[in-house]
C-alpha cells in the first residue's frame, strides 16, 4: 500500500490505490488553496477533487461507487485528505460528456 505523508505526495497515491479499479481515466485537482485558513487545512490536510473513470462501477449505484473508491483509499482520510469531492463513471457515462473533465 502507498502512503501519502504530505498533501503534495497524494496524486501519486491516489494513483497507486486506484489501479484496483482499473481506471481508464483518472483526474486529481488539489483544492486546498481554496481553502486555505480551515481546520482541516491549518492541520496539513487537503482538499481534493477527484475523478476516476472505471468499468468497475458498471451496475453500481452513486452510493456504491463511492464507497468503492473510499475503500482503496483508507488510510489517506482523514490525513492527508481532509476532504474528498468524487465523480464515479463509467467509461459509457464519460463519453457522453465530451471534453469535459472534474472541472465545472
Amino acid at each position: 500500500m502507498v502512503a501519502a505523508a504530505t498533501v503534495a505526495d497524494v496524486p501519486d497515491a491516489l494513483r497507486a490505490r486506484l489501479t484496483a479499479l482499473a481506471p481508464v481515466k483518472v483526474e486529481i485537482t488539489d483544492d486546498s488553496a481554496a481553502h486555505a485558513g480551515h481546520a482541516g487545512a491549518a492541520g496539513g490536510a487537503g482538499h481534493f477533487s477527484l475523478l476516476v473513470v472505471s468499468e468497475a462501477f458498471s451496475g453500481l449505484s452513486r452510493l456504491e461507487r463511492h464507497q468503492r473508491v473510499l475503500r482503496e483509499l483508507a488510510g489517506l482520510l482523514p490525513h492527508p485528505i481532509h476532504a474528498l469531492s468524487i465523480r464515479a463513471l463509467t467509461p459509457e457515462e464519460f463519453s457522453f460528456q465530451p471534453e469535459r473533465t472534474f472541472h465545472r
